[in-house]
């Protein structure tokens, strides 16, 4: 990264000394956290003036703790989860979940045009990793959904590949349950969404939703599944991998 361009710094502190805005984009809360306290943290480097933009997905827990600890040094803070994967990343048409100070807006506003195809404010800190929960429980409903539904196809006798070409052409699937289909049927794993952080934020979901007295009977049923596919060496391939984990509890059911 140097080569192209990007300064390099002995610490986070450094780093973050003299800046209008800090993005941090981590694996989770504690990774954040690491890197911005203690001596040598960037929030120890940020001036009064800055604005720390917290991109990462972390929950609601995470959140809130880390927007305490930027108000307790004098940090605006902007909770601003994405939703999209590398490939979108890459071609700068994530979806920006913003959340708080309304008056950090304008400031942001030209760094997101470049991250993202849109940005969606909501006015309350934290709402933005409360819908990113939502959207990444979804998703991974839909993947679980997807990879039982071929294993399923198979055991009946079809060819996998029957389901997903119908399935792709009816309103009951979505271009990102048919890309991982696609996915699942080639065993092509190149990580766009790792699946150990797909299964990080579907835990996240369901601890969420346990902290309000609700229970999620597919996401709760699903995440077991993954830490067996995890297990099995696939954390670092795509949530695609989730396939790995379907068993057939008869190996000889056949048409």
């Amino acid at each position: 990264m140097a080569a192209d361009g990007a300064l390099r710094a002995p610490s986070p502190a450094a780093a973050a000394a003299g800046v209008d805005v800090l993005i941090t984009m981590l694996s989770d809360g504690a990774a954040v956290e690491g890197v911005m306290t203690g001596p040598d943290g960037a929030l120890s480097g940020l001036g009064p003036d800055a604005v720390w933009v917290q991109m990462s997905t972390v929950g609601v827990d995470w959140s809130d703790r880390l927007a305490g600890l930027a108000a307790r040094h004098g940090v605006t803070f902007v909770d601003a989860p994405v939703s999209g994967s590398s490939r979108p990343a890459e071609e700068g048409q994530l979806l920006i979940l913003a959340s708080g100070a309304g008056s950090a807006r304008a400031r942001l506003e030209p760094i997101f045009d470049v991250l993202g195809r849109k940005t969606l404010w909501l006015e309350c800190v934290g709402d933005g990793s409360r819908l990113k929960l939502a959207l990444n429980n979804w998703l991974a409903v839909l993947v679980e959904g997807m990879a039982e539904t071929i294993t399923l196809s198979g055991v009946l006798g079809l060819d996998p590949h029957l389901f997903v070409t119908t399935v792709a052409g009816l309103p009951l699937a979505s271009p990102y349950a048919t890309d991982k289909a696609n996915a699942m049927l080639a065993a092509q794993f190149a990580p766009g969404f790792p699946l150990e952080h797909a299964a990080k934020d579907a835990a996240l979901a369901a601890s969420a939703a346990h902290d309000h007295g609700l229970e999620l009977p597919l996401t709760e049923a699903l995440l077991p599944r993954w830490k067996q596919a995890m297990a099995a060496g696939h954390g670092h391939d795509d949530v695609a991998s989730a396939i790995t984990a379907t068993t057939v509890r008869n190996s000889e059911v056949a048409r």
